[in-house]
């Protein structure tokens, strides 16, 4: 099983929206014959990967066991079901880590290989393998994406300085670094402040990647420039959420020309509603959500009980008072109105401390 959850990881860039799923098939006498891993949406799952593989390997698959790291499906979706598929390959066993949480499956990929004859096990490493479809989960569990908000800080917190000027606090390592970030997730959310202040590409430029994850602009006035900069990564999509009164602007078709998606949401305080932003954001397949905006939208995150992790990036360097901060939100009048937040990784990326920070509570879902 933890093999087949190292294949799993290897589907980190490339499956979104489907799970990242890692399948290993064992013959009779404990050899390894075959394995795989999700690919691309629409492509095959991670155990028809493994009967390939299998196959192209010259082992016959009859009587062996397979070790996967998620129920396999039991429906038809762009591919067909993976607990078929086992079974009329001869598996006759099958390990899952965790069931699947999706309603269309849920239980029924196991029932399906029970009521065939292949023995089924349900359970080891599963919190190994729900932690790297933590997002996966979220959208099945709680209908909305797993909220990752990233930032890079000097050690005394400042994001930039009062005069906005920001490049470069953190290290070309740690750059590379929050690319791969992210990569792994399906869509990055930033707001319209970011847009018009330092005109980011945001695209995942540092890392290889088979899939740039979709940009998703908060823009509740709809200011978004034609001309930005986002808008020249190629096969990429760009979504701008707005407010229901502002879809109606004659720039709307101007964002349209350019390839923008605008979705109206309805508002709140003359601002999208941000509940109802990341509802349509699941409805629309976003498991992971990576957050790179300005304190104004993080504050908003936090301050709303949205955001689920924080991805910190800390270079070894003060900027001082008067330097802008991560969020815009409190100030608080007790301790016991902050966020407590759990460490889960600390690691040196080139001179900077990264920190992977989960808000306490949030994956009890």
């Amino acid at each position: 099983m933890l093999r087949a959850l190292e294949r799993a990881a290897a589907a980190l860039f490339r499956s979104s929206p489907n799970p990242r799923v890692g399948c290993v098939l064992v013959s009779p006498t404990g050899q390894v014959i075959g394995e795989g891993s999700t690919q691309a949406a629409g492509s095959a799952h991670a155990e028809v990967m493994a009967l390939r593989d299998a196959a192209s390997r010259g082992h016959a698959t009859q009587g062996a066991t397979a070790y996967v790291t998620l129920e396999p499906c039991s429906h038809q979706g762009r591919t067909g079901p993976c607990c078929d598929a086992l079974r009329e390959a001869g598996i006759a066993r099958v390990v899952a880590a965790t069931a699947d949480p999706n309603p269309l499956v849920a239980g029924r990929g196991i029932e399906r290989l029970r009521a065939a004859g292949v023995d089924v096990q349900v359970g080891p490493c599963a919190a190994q393998a729900r932690e790297l479809n933590l997002g996966f989960f979220s959208r099945m569990q709680r209908g909305q994406p797993w909220v990752r908000l990233k930032a890079a800080t000097s050690l005394d917190g400042a994001t930039a300085l009062a005069n906005g000027a920001s490049q470069w606090i953190t290290s070309a390592q740690a750059r590379a670094d929050g690319h791969a970030w992210r990569a792994r997730a399906c869509a990055v959310l930033t707001g319209i402040g970011t847009v018009l202040e330092d005109d980011p590409r945001l695209d995942a430029r540092e890392v290889a990647t088979p899939r740039q994850p979709r940009l998703v602009v908060l823009d509740s006035r709809l200011r978004t420039p034609p001309g930005a900069r986002l808008f020249e990564v190629p096969d990429r999509e760009v979504l701008i959420a707005t407010t229901e009164a502002a879809f109606a602007s004659p720039q709307r078709a101007r964002l349209e020309e350019r390839g923008a998606m605008v979705v109206p949401l309805p508002a709140h305080e003359d601002q999208v509603d941000l509940t109802a932003l990341l509802r349509m954001l699941a409805d629309r397949g976003v498991n992971e959500l990576h957050v790179e905006a300005g304190a104004r939208l993080n504050g908003a995150l936090l301050r709303q009980g949205l955001v689920d992790e924080l991805l910190l990036y800390l270079a070894p360097k003060l900027l001082g008072s008067g330097a802008r901060g991560l969020s815009d939100w409190g100030p608080l009048d007790t301790l016991a109105q902050g966020v407590e937040l759990q460490l889960r990784e600390v690691a040196q990326v080139g001179p900077d401390l990264r920190l992977l920070a989960r808000v306490a509570g949030r994956d009890e879902f």
